[in-house]
């Protein structure tokens, strides 16, 4: 399967259309947890670099072992997992992600940082 790569503006309307482009690439039901951890890195810039940060996201590998990736241009601002209480209605992304992806990380470039899982 050729790799999915989609270079675009971090901004809220954003989501669905890359959930959908996810899904189209991968087939529908292929991996409904790719579309998942595609939001939540998403959602994530939105809310730590600021919208209209440009962020590229690239899919690799097929449904059965799927990498995603999503590359911003600020390598110093990290994600850090929250610990959510009940009454809190954000900070849950990471924990999603960790509970789907069977590993993830980050990858400092020079300019750079990708943040990546392995579903």
């Amino acid at each position: 399967m050729n790799a999915l790569t989609i270079r675009l503006l971090a901004v809220p309307g954003a989501v669905p259309l890359l959930r959908h482009a996810v899904r189209e690439h991968l087939g529908d039901g292929a991996c409904p947890d790719a579309e998942l951890c595609v939001s939540e890195l998403l959602t994530n810039a939105i809310t730590h670099l600021g919208e209209g940060t440009p962020v590229t996201l690239r899919i690799t590998g097929r449904a059965t072992r799927t990498r995603v990736e999503l590359t911003d241009p600020e390598p110093r601002v990290w994600p850090v997992p929250r610990q959510a209480t009940d009454g809190d209605e954000s900070g849950r992304g990471l924990a999603l992600l960790d509970a789907v992806a069977l590993s993830w990380g980050v990858v400092r470039g020079p300019d750079t940082k990708t943040v990546w899982c392995e579903l």
